[in-house]
């Protein structure tokens, strides 16, 4: 058959116009899904009504649960916990029950609940002795007897009392030097970013809060180390320390 035979001459047109409904825009050859996307339902916008009315929901909550002053260590209190605001009530692993705490959900969270579990494990166990309650950490803003207090903290979820009848406020002399050399080790091991109430003017010993403000970047930095020591084996609170090491004392120092 020669090659200007019409039947010959059909077949080559018909293969070029195949050919050529299989290439893209820029002259490549695509699969026919690729020509042929399949797109995914657009997302429906909210009307102005119901944008509205999702604000307000919204400001209701913020008016519900937020008192819009902060603590002394400057973060938000809290008029209610487990509610869609930042303080929740968390277990402290570890401890018999196991006890809980209501707190600022996060790293805060993560620090202060470091502290409880090495205080637990190596200073006095929690939940033993028929203290009630063994710890205390949100309260409402409403109980807060005096603003400029340390403990005031509580009612932003950034302060935990550890047996709030046991140790008095106004008081010292609680723990022994082992144990206050044990705290001392916690508090280089959190770099300074918690605080102890056996430190200030007006001692109160079972209370440890956070001692820095929003935003300030050492919490993130702490936060991962220590939740990165709670994944590793021979790392974090349950791991017994001895305070008295120089290696340890020459970090405590540091925080003194």
């Amino acid at each position: 058959m020669s090659p200007t035979d019409p039947t010959r001459r059909h077949a080559l047109a018909t293969a070029a116009g195949v050919a050529a409904a299989s290439l893209g825009p820029a002259g490549l050859l695509v699969t026919p899904a690729a020509a042929a996307p399949q797109a995914g339902p657009k997302p429906v916008p909210l009307k102005d009504d119901d944008l509205k009315a999702a604000l307000r929901r919204l400001e209701a909550r913020r008016r519900r649960i937020l008192t819009g002053r902060p603590s002394v260590n400057g973060w938000d209190m809290e008029k209610e916990i487990d509610a869609g605001g930042s303080i929740w009530t968390r277990e402290v692993q570890g401890t018999r029950g196991p006890l809980t705490l209501a707190v600022r959900a996060g790293d805060v969270e993560t620090v202060l609940v470091h502290v409880i579990r090495r205080f637990h494990y190596e200073i006095d166990e929690l939940g033993t002795k028929g203290e009630d309650p063994a710890l205390q950490g949100w309260i409402h803003p409403g109980r807060v007897r005096d603003s400029g207090a340390p403990e005031a903290n509580q009612a932003s979820g950034t302060a935990v009392v550890i047996r709030p009848t046991w140790y008095v406020p106004g008081a010292r002399g609680a723990f022994t030097v082992a144990q206050n050399a044990t705290i001392r080790d916690i508090l280089a091991e959190c770099q300074g970013i918690v605080r102890w109430g056996g430190d200030d003017r007006r001692p109160y010993e079972g209370l440890f809060y956070l001692g820095i403000r929003p935003g300030d970047g050492r919490l993130a930095t702490v936060a991962a180390k220590l939740r990165h020591w709670n994944e590793t084996a021979g790392k974090g609170a349950g791991v017994l320390i001895d305070p008295s090491l120089p290696s340890r004392r020459r970090v405590t120092a540091r925080y003194q």
